[in-house]
Order: C-alpha cells, then structure tokens, then sequence
C-alpha cells in the first residue's frame, strides 16, 4: 500500500526532504514580497471596482466621492503597515496577532483573533480565485460558463503547488507578481502621460452608458451611511496585511527587519496601486453598478441581463493601451494570474497559524507536523477543503463572497494593536533608559492610533455589511471558537488522565496475575510461533483460543493440536451465529470479571504481506478484533508479525531503490545523523 500512494504522490510533489534542510526553504525579501504580499498587492484588481459599485447605488454623481474615500484607504493603509512593523519587532516568532493578543489580553482575546483569521485566510482564497476567474472569463467564454468547475480546478491545483513547499511555489509565484506590478505601474505612468502631456481623451468602454441610480438623491445620514460602505468595501485592500508577521520565521536571516522592509515595500506598492487605478478609473469615465444588466443603460435603454461588466481595471487598460493590443493582453493575463496566485498568502498564513494553534493544542496535532516537503500539508489540505466548499456555495461569485470579506481581519487588526500598546505599557515600566523610552513611546503612539482607527474601521465594517452577507463570517468566527475551545479542552482532559502520579496507582503496581490468551484458527506457523512466543513471557496462566464457526474445520484443529502434543490447552468457544469477535471479547470480559486484579494478554498472529492487493485478502479479522478490544480496560494486545516471502521480496526491492525516502521519513529526522551518533556512542 506504501508503494501505491508513494509514486503518484512522489510525481505530484516531489522528493521528501530531510529535516536538516529546512533552513534552504527560507525565503529572500525578493521571494517573501510575492509569497506573503500578493493578496493585498492583488487587491487593487477589485477593490477600486467595488467602492465605485457601492458609490452607483446614488448614480453617478456619487463618483467624485471616489478620491476622498482612496485618500481614507490610503491613511488606514500606512497606519496598518506602520502598526505591524511594530509587530514584527516585538514578536519575531510567528505567532503573529494570535500570539500577540494572547500574551498581553488573554487567552480568549488570542482565540478569537486565531478564529477571525483562519475565516479571513479561507475567505481570501475563495474571493481571489473567483475574482480571478471572472477576470479570466472576460476573455475566455468556457471560463465563465464552468465558473466553480474551473476555481475548484484551480483551486486543486494551487494545492499541489504549495505541497511542493513554501520556496519552490514563492518563486514559481513570483514571476507574475512582479509581472502584475510592473504592469499596473506601466498603465499609470502611460496613462498620467496620454492625459496630461499628450492632452489624449481616453475613455473606458463603459464611458457612454447611463447609471440608473437605486436611491436618487441621497443626503445628510443615508448619503454618509453609502460612503462609509463604500469605504468599507475600499478597505479590501489591506486584507493580507497580517500575513507578514505570522510568517517571520519564513524569512532569511535577519528574520524581523527582512519583514518590516518587506512590509513597507508592500504598502507602498498597493497604495500606489490603489491611487492610480482610481484616479485612472475616474479620468476614463468608467461605470459600474452591481446589477449592471439592469441599473447600466445605453441610450435610455438598460443593457440585458447577456451583458457582462469587466472589472475596473481591465476597463481601465483598455482606454489606456487599447483593445485588444499587446500590452493589454499581458496586462489582463497578469491580473488574472495574480488574482489566483493571492490565494497563496492564505497558504502560507493559514497552515502556520494552524501550526502554532495546535501546538497549543487548540487545533488537532497533525495540523502541527510538517510533510514530506517541509511544509505543513494538513493544514494545507484544510484550507483547500474549506474555500472549496466555500466556492461552491456561493457559486464563485466574487461580488457575493467579498461582502463577507474583511470582518475577520479587522477583529484581528484592532486587537492585535490593543494588544501591542499593552505590551509597551508593560515594558515602559521597567525600562529606565531614556532612549529606550523615547522608542517605546513613540511606537506606543503608532500602536494606538493604528487600534484606534481599525477599531473605527471594524464598527464601520459591522453597520455597513451585516446584513449584506458579514454575519455569516461572524457565524464561521464563532463555530471556529467553539470548535478550538472544545479540543483544547479535550487534550487538557486527556492530559490530566495520563499524567504520571507521584504516588503509587494502580498503574504502577504489579498486576496480580498474567494470564495469556493465544488466538489460533489452524496449526500454522504463524500460530507456532505465536505460541513459542507467548512461552517466553511466563505468564501465569497460559492457553489457546479458537472460535468454533464450522465443525468440521474445528475437529480438524483438536485432532491436528492432539497429533502434534502441544503443552497449551486449547479451549473452544460456540459461535452460533458464525461470529468471531464477539465470543472472543466476551470471554476476555469474563476473565476481567472473575479476577479483576488480572491482566488478560490477547496474543494475535499475523501475516505480513508486501503487495497491496494482499492486504484485502488477510488480517480483516484480526483489525477488526484488535479495534475492539482497544476499548477494554485490564487487556493488553499483542501482534506476532509472520512475514510471507513477499513482504522479504518487497524489503529487497526497497533497498535496491537509492535514495529512497519513506512517507513521513521528514517527520523522523534524518536516518543517516541518528546512525552515525549511535555508532558514536
């Protein structure tokens, strides 16, 4: 069964590595930027689009609110970016908002700032990969006609990419990144050129149509009410901000100001972005709405529900570069590829954090083991399952998915900096150095201004886009609560049961008597040696079990067991009903029950086989029994390995295969320094 699942596995994503080797998978601020930067460098492909399709709920003449609502996002943006270099200063491990919540506010603050993100990183992946999608349709027609089919298939294979580990995929990742920026900066500088050098009247595809306003006229409270969401939905842009301080440790050496610069180079780059794409948007007279097919109208007459609204920025390349021309089709590639690439900040978020959660056993341990690659594959797996389902539900819609959008990681932004004036709190009163208080002081300010204004943001958040689809992050927030606080309290329950007692229990006490049951069915030689063996613990009472479902075959093995004068008693259960378990268990039972200071040892033999398909044919009874008897108190089980000349045949293949790396062997350590300090000692 090993060799099945190796080789495809092996072709999907390569070799294992050895644990020693973790180190070469750190990353370069070169790789870092497109690896954990890409969501909010790729957010300026739609967040532009959506605060203009808010702003058309009140018509067109809501647009010239667009630059002042950019200016905001623009303010939130350098205030986030400059909290978090204070972030990844202070706390260099990892852990991130999580770790930072839970040091200076609790345990219950650190579990919900751990629920918010592990929402907002499986919100990212659905949200970017259909944004994504819908980008590529707009080209593509099969795309948008097989919308989930396709993000689930990317969805798949952005999956594999990442099992392959963290290095390998970032710099496979960093190619279009780089490609989408250079872009973007390209139609901003060419387009500011044309416009104000060359006085050239660009207009957007979608210059001449009409916007048929939900709410006309709009003043005073509902017209601020609309800005503040149209604010809100702008505020996409800073998700993926956090990321770079949960993957520290991912960086080269120095780990921290690697991250504060990577993090600087990122904000400066999505505000350029965002700014650009906005000031472009409103210079080509581009029109959005979000029922374009009815709200959208050419000559007085409404466009269709046939008609299909491109995204801002593929309208704004158009009018820049030209329909159809070169620099507009790499340009819109490039966005639709890095629209699905964001999605890879999540896999790098998502399974570290996870990581972290279950080695403070809120999260299952397996979340916290990494692959075959170094990577951590469970939680990869994970959060591939989540945004598949997520995709599926909500049928790839972007402009659905993204109203649930942005909740968790303001819930994360506003208590991680709560948490970090806190921090500064605790530390200025010990410190006594001026200096150092002047430093301390001063990143106290930024921490607090940053809690402050995205505390402000996360109340704007909640009253704008609760009813629009937030309450259902706010639902997955508390089901991931609940769910971690139930596991941490079942490891905590299972932990005080086996914990060692200073005193002596009847745990450590020598049990009684031992008495050994040996299951046989015929006189074989896995049944010999189970015997022999069984005679080399001495037990106090020794015998052999059978189960009587045929009478024929059991004669046979009395007369078999008489011929050959083995000195253990055989001993006979009826099985009417041709069951083989549940006599077995009933008369270990009954042994517990007539001398419960007993310890009944259940000895199995079993084959050993070395090709796949012969794990079907033997040993079903077997694990069916050993499952069985797990949930008896007082019974130990033992299994008596009798390996078949296929399993010595499938040994020597193994050997002859170099190089070759077992699953799991990652997880083992290095079989070469083990061997080499035994044979030093």
């Amino acid at each position: 069964m090993s060799k099945l699942t190796d080789m495809p596995k092996r072709i999907l994503i390569g070799r294992a590595l050895r644990s020693d080797r973790l180190g070469e998978t750190l990353l370069p601020k070169r790789v870092a930027l497109p690896v954990f930067a890409s969501d909010p460098l790729s957010s300026v492909a739609y967040a532009p689009g959506e605060v203009l399709l808010v702003l058309s709920i009140a018509g067109l003449s809501a647009y010239h609110f667009s630059p002042w609502i950019a200016a905001a996002v623009v303010v939130l943006m350098f205030t986030v970016v400059a909290s978090y270099r204070q972030n990844v200063h202070a706390y260099p491990s990892g852990g991130g908002d999580y770790e930072v919540a839970t040091t200076n506010l609790g345990p219950k603050a650190g579990l919900t700032v751990a629920s918010a993100l592990l929402v907002d990183y499986v919100l990212t992946v659905a949200v970017s990969i259909s944004s994504g999608i819908e980008n590529l349709g707009s080209a593509i027609p099969f795309v948008v006609e097989n919308k989930v089919a396709c993000a689930v298939g990317v969805i798949v294979l952005l999956t594999l990419m990442n099992l392959r580990g963290v290095r390998e995929s970032g710099t496979l990742f960093a190619i279009p990144t780089y490609v989408f920026v250079a872009g973007v900066f390209l139609m901003i500088a060419w387009g500011a050129f044309r416009g104000v050098v060359l006085g050239d009247d660009m207009r957007a595809p979608t210059a001449d149509f009409e916007i048929k306003p939900e709410h006309p006229g709009l003043a005073g409270f509902a017209l601020v009410f609309l800005l503040l969401r149209a604010f809100s939905s702008g505020c996409a842009a800073l998700t993926g901000v956090e990321a770079i301080s949960n993957g520290v440790p991912g960086f080269r050496k120095p780990k921290s100001r690697n991250a504060a610069t990577t993090l600087a180079l990122m904000g400066l780059l999505a505000v350029t972005m965002f700014c650009g794409i906005i000031a472009l948007a409103s210079a080509t007279d581009v029109r959005m709405a979000e029922n374009p097919g009815k709200d959208l109208l050419h000559d007085g007459v409404p466009l269709g529900p046939s008609y299909v609204q491109d995204p801002v920025i593929s309208q704004v390349a158009e009018a820049v570069f030209g329909h159809g021309s070169f620099l507009f089709i790499v340009l819109a590639a490039a966005t639709a590829l890095v629209l699905f690439l964001a999605a890879n900040t999540a896999y790098n978020g998502f399974p570290l954090l996870g990581s972290i959660l279950a080695q403070d056993r809120y999260l299952p341990r397996q979340l916290h083991t990494r692959g075959d690659r170094l990577a951590f594959s469970n939680g990869i797996v994970l959060l591939a399952g989540a945004a598949g389902l997520l995709v599926w539900v909500y049928g790839a819609d972007s402009t659905r998915l993204i109203q649930l959008y942005i909740v968790g990681v303001f819930v994360s932004f506003t208590l991680s900096q709560t948490g970090m004036v806190r921090h500064w709190n605790r530390l200025l009163g010990a410190e006594k150095d001026p200096a150092a208080r002047r430093h301390m002081i001063r990143s106290r300010a930024i921490n607090a201004f940053g809690a402050f204004f995205t505390g402000l943001v996360l109340v704007v958040v909640l009253l704008t886009k609760f009813t629009h689809g937030a309450w259902v992050a706010l639902l997955g927030m508390c089901i991931f609560y609940a769910t971690m606080t139930a596991i941490r309290r079942h490891y905590d329950r299972v932990a005080a049961e086996i914990a060692a007692p200073e005193t002596p229990s009847e745990d450590t006490v020598r049990p009684s008597r031992v008495h050994s049951v040996v299951l046989v069915s015929k006189v074989h030689r896995p049944a010999l040696r189970a015997l022999a063996y069984a005679k080399l613990l001495r037990s106090d009472t020794l015998e052999a079990l059978t189960v009587n479902v045929d009478a024929e075959e059991t004669r046979a093995l009395r007369e078999e067991w008489e011929r050959r004068g083995i000195d253990v008693p055989l001993k006979v259960l009826d099985s009417p009903y041709r069951e083989v378990t549940r006599p077995v268990i009933e008369y270990v039972k009954s042994l517990r029950a007539q001398s419960p200071r007993d310890v009944v040892s259940v000895i199995i033999p079993e084959y050993v086989v070395g090709h796949w398909y012969e794990h079907l044919l033997h040993n079903q009874s077997a694990l069916r029994l050993k499952g069985r008897l797990l949930f008896t108190p007082g019974v130990m089980v033992t299994s008596v390995p009798y390996q078949l000349e296929s399993s010595e045949a499938a040994k020597l293949r193994a050997r002859k295969r170099q190089n070759w790396a077992a699953p799991g062997s990652a997880r083992r350590g290095p079989a070469e320094r083990a061997k080499d300090t035994s044979s030093r000692t």
